[in-house]
């Protein structure tokens, strides 16, 4: 994409361009802060755009716009707000000692996604604090580290949604310096860094960018704050700005693949939508670079276009996040039917979730009032994130509260092998691999009081649809935050540090048995067993059949009658005294005569693999 990066760029020799899209202001200058102590009038040019290069100005300078003479603002696309959203912006070094010349990436289909938020993942709650738990994870058997989103956000600490800056580096996470040294040692590690980003919204404190231009359109509207303009008059330096963005985090930060937040809140009429156009020059940046970007968007709209390539009238993201798979399995673990849960509880949905990658392609929802999507049965399954848990599945209920604390150690289990066994990029969320039990709430540190009283009352209006009881915690509370931290020590207690053992022997049969995630060349079949709550999955590729048997009853099931005559290998039972269970019913070996049993203990999962078959 041609033309101007916004922000301040240094150029070396204490050298600086300033950029600004200000089309609503005749005359912007730029304030150099003290010691330097300068107004420099930028030069207008067209479609809007400010500039000017300016000498003798080093990183570390701090500045702003000065519009029309009168008004003074951060820049939109600060890089760095050292003393939060309402104060000046800072020029930074572009410079950074990066040892990861020979890092290419790896392929999307290989991805074990570890999502975090900085702040809680430590009790340090910074970049540099999560390096040294990095081989913790890839000993674990991740692949991919996924930052919350890290923008610049009013106070010290946030869920990242409410980020008022997209390029700013969130000043008490460590700022930019910080985490490229977090990106980098991820490379060093062999794992891929992931980065969420949010394009369909500013937040709602301390974003100054309408006071420059039509950044905001009142056409439409989302729960969080204003809606970006992405069709409207501008919205071509609009969708510029965050196109741009985009490219800054996997060219500067090296950052290997975004994760788009909710881009259902993303409403763009225009023929050649925003997304088109920024899957577009990712793909030139990635042909460019040699290296394997990759764009991951999170919608609740089940649109196969999301995802399709755009030679067959896709918008050409890679893979988007699965409500659906999530939704499916959490009914069959916990016996919830509220919200939108209300949609699930069968067997039969998981199994068509992990066939299509979505649960409703068209058909009509009871919770929306409506049908609902469309069929995806001709995308790969690495077009699907899948998880037992991410940030919005915890930290959207009324307490926060995770899986491990409303569920059976072997629904754990359970839950754990459907998501890392199923062909679709599987992602953990923060403590799951060894069942944390912190909750993870929503928390905030607004400094308005009026938005801090309506985010009060927004939460509790959220969870009505749910019929939760209890108090909702305060998000603006420091101990409401505090709650949120992990407890690391909990990694070697009991049943805790079994459920590890588990989580890193699945991760190693997902990466030593191929069949479990190849789509070339695989014949597979799911089949649910509704009055069994059960559910097998066969796959067969060149020379090998790998069979799945899931039990989510609380009786034993005999899955008789299925397995082909030949001699089949146990490679996993979660009812094995090893994994805590009760005692496994399936021998090591299994020779059968084309009528045996399998006996599936209650909550319990078990594969089984044949050679030659």
């Amino acid at each position: 994409m041609t033309g101007r990066v916004p922000g301040a760029l240094c150029l070396g020799d204490d050298c600086c361009t300033f950029t600004v899209w200000a089309p609503s202001v005749q005359q912007v200058a730029v304030r150099l802060l003290p010691p330097l102590d300068r107004v420099v009038p930028l030069v207008r040019a067209d479609r809007g755009y400010h500039s000017a290069t300016v000498t003798d100005v080093p990183p570390g300078t701090r500045y702003l716009y000065v519009l029309d003479g009168g008004v003074e603002r951060p820049d939109p696309a600060s890089r760095c707000q050292p003393e939060g959203v309402h104060g000046p912006s800072e020029v930074c070094s572009r410079d950074f000692n990066w040892t990861d010349s020979s890092w290419r990436g790896i392929p999307l289909q290989d991805y074990v996604i570890y999502e975090l938020h900085v702040c809680a993942f430590t009790l340090e709650g910074t970049f540099d604090s999560i390096i040294p738990r990095l081989q913790d994870l890839r000993g674990l058997g991740v692949t991919a580290i996924e930052l919350m989103p890290v923008a610049q956000f009013p106070g010290e600490r946030n869920w990242g949604y409410d980020g008022s800056y997209p390029y700013a580096v969130q000043n008490s996470y460590g700022g930019p310096e910080a985490l490229k040294r977090l990106v980098d040692a991820c490379h060093g590690a062999g794992l891929a860094a992931v980065l969420d980003v949010v394009y369909n919204h500013f937040g709602p404190d301390g974003s100054y960018a309408g006071d420059f231009g039509p950044y905001f359109t009142d056409r439409y509207h989302t729960p969080w704050g204003r809606a970006i303009n992405f069709d409207g008059p501008g919205s071509d330096e609009v969708r510029r700005f965050f196109i741009e963005n985009a490219l800054y985090w996997m060219r500067e930060f090296h950052f290997d693949a975004l994760r788009l937040d909710a881009l259902h809140a993303i409403l763009d009429m225009s023929a050649t939508p925003f997304l088109a156009k920024l899957s577009r020059e990712v793909g030139k940046l990635r042909q460019e670079t040699g290296r394997q970007l990759y764009l991951i968007g999170e919608s609740d709209l089940n649109d196969p276009r999301l995802i399709r390539v755009r030679e067959r009238g896709g918008l050409g993201l890679d893979a988007q996040w699965s409500d659906d798979f999530h939704h499916a399995l959490h009914t069959l673990l916990t016996g919830e039917r509220t919200g939108y849960y209300a949609d699930f509880g069968s067997v039969e949905q998981l199994a068509t979730a992990w066939r299509e990658g979505y649960t409703y392609a068209g058909e009509y929802s009871v919770y929306r009032q409506m049908r609902h999507g469309a069929p995806a049965a001709d995308l790969p399954p690495h077009c699907f994130v899948v998880c037992t848990q991410n940030h919005d599945q915890v930290g959207n209920r009324a307490m926060g509260d995770r899986l491990s604390t409303c569920v059976s150690f072997e629904h754990l289990k359970l839950a754990a092998a459907c998501v890392l066994l199923s062909p679709h990029i599987p992602l953990l969320f923060m403590g799951e691999e060894y069942g944390e039990t912190v909750p993870f709430p929503y928390f905030v540190h607004h400094l308005d009081l009026a938005l801090i009283d309506a985010v009060r009352k927004g939460r509790r209006k959220e969870f009505e649809a749910f019929g939760w009881q209890g108090g909702v915690p305060d998000p603006q509370d420091i101990d409401t935050f505090l709650s949120a931290k992990l407890d690391w020590a909990k990694r070697g207690e009991s049943h805790h540090r079994v459920l590890l053992s588990w989580y890193r022997e699945l991760l190693r049969v997902r990466r030593e048995e191929p069949l479990l995630t190849q789509s070339e060349s695989v014949r597979e079949h799911v089949q649910s067993f509704e009055s069994y709550k059960a559910m097998m999955v066969w796959r067969q590729g060149e020379g090998a059949t790998l069979v799945l048997a899931f039990n989510f009853c609380d009786i034993a099931w005999d899955a008789g009658w299925v397995l082909p005559e030949g001699r089949w290998v146990k490679l996993l039972d979660s009812a094995d005294e090893g994994w805590g269970g009760a005692g496994s019913g399936v021998p090591p070996e299994l020779e059968s005569d084309g009528r045996t049993k399998l006996h599936v203990h209650p909550h319990s999962v078990v594969l089984l693999s044949i050679r030659g078959k």
